[in-house]
């Protein structure tokens, strides 16, 4: 294993990038931005979003738009609350961008997710759902099949 001078401060970027990662999975529901993630992980704005994207595949703001989008799909499932309250309630406050960054990840609006999951994940345990209902990242979601009347 490598030691000395030149390792440590690799090591420290990714100690920081794990922390980073670590207040996003925690605090998805609360207003965070860019710019006070870097401030709390002592970075600039650009360098975290580059090391970021570097070190886990997608910049933070798409990673915190991704655990919002499947907690967002977690609480649509249960189909107690509306599409409203599920976007207030995983933390973003406009509803046209919720919908459509769920549309881009999930591959179809929140209001036919909810309609559909509920009975799709019908006796599944939560954790076995979560894992199959996981998110697409980054656009690769499947463009619904035309439909020939």
């Amino acid at each position: 294993m490598t030691s000395g001078p030149a390792a440590d401060p690799h090591l420290r970027d990714l100690a920081r990038l794990r922390r980073v990662k670590d207040r996003i999975d925690r605090e998805y529901a609360r207003p965070l931005d860019v710019a006070s993630l870097a401030r709390g992980a002592h970075m600039s704005a650009g360098h975290l979003s580059r090391e970021f994207k570097r070190a886990y595949g997608e910049p933070p703001y798409a990673y915190l738009m991704t655990r919002r989008i499947e907690r967002a799909m977690a609480l649509l499932r249960r189909g107690d609350l509306t599409v409203t309250e599920v976007c207030f309630a995983v933390g973003c406050s406009s509803l046209g961008t919720f919908s459509t960054r769920f549309t881009e990840l999930v591959g179809v609006p929140p209001s036919t997710y909810r309609r559909e999951a509920a009975a799709a994940t019908a006796g599944i345990p939560s954790c076995t759902a979560k894992q199959v209902t996981r998110p697409v990242r980054n656009r690769e979601a499947p463009a619904p099949a035309p439909s020939i009347a």
